[in-house]
């Protein structure tokens, strides 16, 4: 893919407090494949869509199912489409309000709009920390855009803490642990 090779991305994992949310009694990258795994079967709905999307946008699939399970559980976590309290909508959890800009809902909670949506804004962050941090190599920018994804470019300062204030302080670690296991498994 353009942005990167998703399974060339270091990750450490799911910290202790992101896998306390299934109850794991451990926490790194094993814990971060098994909820990708409990996840698995709801995804196997929108592999189509998302393998769509994915060569639309030049995002690996892998990479969108990870953000779909990490933020909305592939859908299980959503109240008619929503979360976080009301204010991110549909699987990849688009904000209402984020880093400044307004986003209208686009498409169902599980369309393929949504998903487009959603990653255009996953390769806008990517393309953020690629002018930002031009040294850095293409999967470095891969992982600093998906913390930005997380929580806006302006809160990256260097790669040894991408994930300094990212939810869970884990957030690209955590993702691209998921993604290597999606990869592996069919996306």
């Amino acid at each position: 893919m353009s942005y990167g090779d998703i399974t060339r991305v270091s990750a450490s994992g799911a910290s202790e407090k992101t896998s306390q949310q299934d109850r794991l009694g451990y926490s790194g990258v094993e814990a971060s494949e098994k909820m990708a795994q409990m996840d698995s079967g709801r995804m196997n709905k929108y592999k189509s869509k998302i393998n769509s999307v994915g060569s639309q946008c030049g995002i690996d699939p892998a990479l969108i199912a990870a953000i779909i399970s990490r933020e909305s559980r592939a859908g299980n976590a959503l109240d008619d489409g929503w979360g976080d309290h009301g204010n991110a909508w549909g699987l990849m959890q688009v904000d209402k309000f984020s880093s400044n800009i307004y986003h209208q809902k686009e498409g169902d909670w599980d369309s393929e709009e949504h998903l487009r949506q959603a990653t255009g804004i996953l390769v806008h962050f990517i393309k953020r920390i690629q002018n930002k941090f031009p040294n850095w190599s293409r999967e470095q920018q891969l992982k600093g855009g998906i913390a930005t994804y997380n929580m806006g470019d302006g809160n990256v300062h260097s790669y040894e803490n991408v994930d300094a204030i990212t939810t869970g302080k884990d957030y690209s670690n955590y993702v691209v642990a998921r993604a290597k296991w999606y990869k592996r498994n069919g996306y």
